[in-house]
């Protein structure tokens, strides 16, 4: 759906699926209605449509504060639950995943196995249209090609690989390549040496404060990536994510339906119900048919105990001068051997920096071309204090059109921004090695593993002036 999202763009229904949900829901199915009635219902949900806008107590109020992308809409019938629908560039992706049990009463997300497989497919989605796109008549290509990529990712509804710009490869060259008549879902074969690949991705967030009545608030969400090269359409592979004995345990796990069988221990390991000594601490099996291409076996989430950098940030205004002082500590379990690191120290609504007075304890300061932001190069290591620190002062001209605008940073709110990837290094501890990969096929393939950490979105806010707070949210 584009522009105003008024009319639904490429739709796909499952019969079988819709057959599978009235027998599994009992008395509490809902009837999926018409598409019309299914998109007015989605976008009033959504606050999509100008007369939607007005504040309606059922769907506006604060005891329905959403905190997922999981919406119940009202279809006459009853409410059709569980709708996982996100927005993304002018476009609306929705999918109703099948529930294999009554919904009343509604059982919690994480024990939806169909919430997963959903988010999985809409997230496969959402790449392929994203990827490489220039303009509109590129993007109605692409969902032109839609339908046929569907029946190869989720045959008669049940999600195999949603990867779809390696299906589109796929397709291509057994287009080219190949006479005999294959399984739509399995276009191709692999054909050489045979290997597996596994890459844990660590990122974590940060907002930090130094306030005594703001909490400093940190997640870490990680993606296990798998590439299987191997010969035979239908080849069994079994991959461990192993934590070591002080590792902080996975929750919120998400799997690729790929994914044949899961310990319930490790659907059901939630951040919404916190943390104990009884809390599943692997190691995570994770047995599947592996995809064609490359494909995310599994999201998580975790509660770690502090974040790996700490830091705080005082900048106040004197005179016509700015006076800044920023600290930074290396947490001492954090390894120390980065690929880079660096902090962005951005000011928005003034002029450009015409004179710069600073004191540097570990790395160099650099001033942006635009005059307008200052980066501090930390480097590949923290000095053996694990900390580091930075004081100036800062001098402005008049601002013009040129110079950077933002709403919330005016006054003294502002903030620095981290950038670091640590490779070989998981903040939570997991792993993978060669004795966690166990391959079911002919041949003895090559097993190659790596994991890394890197920040996204990792703020320090100047604790001198108001800032945006935050709360800790459940990510789906």
């Amino acid at each position: 759906m584009k522009g105003k999202m008024v009319e639904p763009g490429e739709k796909k229904r499952y019969p079988t699926v819709e057959k599978r949900a009235k027998t599994f829901n009992g008395a509490s199915y809902v009837t999926l209605p018409e598409d019309s009635v299914f998109l007015k219902a989605l976008l009033f949900e959504l606050r999509l449509m100008d007369e939607d806008k007005n504040f309606v107590d059922h769907r506006d109020s604060c005891s329905r504060i959403n905190k997922t992308s999981v919406y119940a809409l009202p279809v006459g019938g009853g409410d059709l639950w569980p709708v996982l629908a996100f927005q993304k560039s002018g476009l609306l992706y929705v999918c109703l995943p099948l529930v294999e049990q009554s919904l009343k009463p509604r059982p919690p997300l994480i024990n939806i196995s169909g919430i997963s497989q959903a988010f999985a497919v809409l997230s496969g989605l959402l790449v392929f249209i994203n990827s490489s796109q220039k303009n509109e008549a590129e993007i109605n290509a692409k969902v032109g090609q839609l339908p046929n990529l569907l029946m190869q990712a989720c045959p008669l509804g049940t999600p195999l690989d949603t990867n779809l710009n390696g299906l589109l490869d796929s397709t291509q060259i057994a287009s080219t390549n190949h006479t005999q008549k294959q399984p739509v879902w399995r276009v191709s074969t692999y054909k050489g040496k045979p290997q597996v690949n596994v890459c844990i991705t660590e990122k974590v967030k940060s907002m930090q404060y130094d306030k005594r009545d703001i909490a400093d608030m940190w997640q870490v969400y990680g993606t296990v990536t798998c590439k299987c090269d191997l010969e035979g359409a239908a080849s069994n592979v079994t991959i461990s994510v192993n934590l070591p004995a002080n590792g902080s345990p996975l929750q919120d796990i998400l799997v690729h339906p790929c994914v044949t069988s899961l310990d319930s221990a490790i659907l059901t390991a939630s951040s919404v119900d916190g943390m104990d000594d009884s809390a599943f601490s692997g190691p995570y099996k994770f047995p599947f048919t592996p995809p064609s291409d490359v494909f995310d076996l599994c999201y998580y989430t975790s509660q770690v105990p502090v974040p790996p950098i700490l830091g705080f940030y005082q900048m106040k205004e004197e005179e016509s001068q700015l006076k800044l002082t920023i600290n930074l500590k290396l947490h001492e379990s954090v390894k120390n051997a980065f690929e880079y690191c660096e902090a962005r120290i951005p000011f928005f609504n003034r002029g450009p920096i015409t004179h710069l007075e600073y004191k540097v304890s570990y790395g160099q300061l650099d001033l942006s071309r635009e005059k307008s932001l200052l980066v501090w190069v930390i480097g590949q290591k923290f000095p053996k204090s694990l900390e580091i620190s930075l004081s100036g002062t800062v001098t402005f001209g008049s601002i013009n059109k040129e110079h950077s605008v933002d709403p919330i940073c005016t006054g003294n709110t502002a903030y620095i921004k981290l950038y670091f990837r640590i490779p070989d290094y998981t903040v939570t501890g997991c792993y993978t090695d060669q004795h966690s990969v166990q391959v079911f096929s002919s041949g003895k393939p090559k097993i190659n593993t790596s994991r890394e950490l890197i920040s996204s979105d990792y703020y320090i806010w100047n604790s001198k002036a108001p800032a945006p707070v935050v709360y800790r949210t459940l990510f789906f």
